[in-house]
């Protein structure tokens, strides 16, 4: 019988973490483990679905003539995405990345304390700076997007016995240097294999 190494401490489940936006052109976090300093903002509590990371991948392949099987697969499309529910609502950051409104144009006015605005049927592009963190013991994720944009939202449901929530889809789109997605990760070391 083979003896198959398996190490549960090199399992990630998604126990804990945090999301941030910033302005594009922002620097990349250096840690997933320190929550970054300003002008990168926490977007504050997100529901227990958690962070969704997500790979829309499209494929040609190539079979010659007289073969049955593909000699070559070149990649037509490859799209990173982050999808998450952030439960703070209220937070002036949140609220501009929902409505894709400038966080100056979210004041609330003086006297009254009303904050108001109006949404537009042709919004303009609203690229930011994402980051997002996943935390599981001593093990942490850290995920930067340099160029990122809210690319789907969902209906957003006020009701007694359930939590309103804005749950977003980030699409990351490539930087200047043709990335979409930056990793900084604290993994625990890998066990040697003894082949036994």
């Amino acid at each position: 019988m083979v003896n198959i190494t398996r190490a549960a401490d090199l399992t990630v489940i998604g126990a804990n973490g945090a999301g941030f936006v910033a302005a594009t052109g922002t620097s990349a976090p250096t840690s997933p483990l320190v929550q970054p300093p300003a002008p990168w903002k926490p977007l504050g509590a997100v529901s227990d679905d958690g962070l969704t990371y997500g790979f829309d991948e499209d494929s040609q392949e190539f079979t010659p003539w007289g073969l049955t099987s593909p000699f070559r697969t070149q990649i037509t499309k490859s799209v990173r995405t982050f999808k998450l529910t952030l439960w703070e609502t209220a937070r002036v950051a949140v609220q501009s990345i929902m409505y894709r409104i400038p966080e100056g144009d979210l004041t609330p006015d003086g006297v009254s304390g009303i904050t108001s605005f109006a949404e537009t049927a042709s919004p303009q592009p609203d690229r930011r700076a994402w980051f997002f963190s996943v935390f599981d013991g001593d093990t942490a994720r850290g995920f930067y997007v340099p160029q990122g944009e809210v690319s789907d939202r969902s209906d957003v449901t006020f009701k007694q016995d359930e939590m309103s929530g804005y749950e977003i889809t980030i699409t990351a789109y490539p930087d200047e240097s043709g990335n979409t997605v930056y990793h900084s990760d604290k993994l625990p070391a890998t066990p040697a294999y003894s082949g036994s």
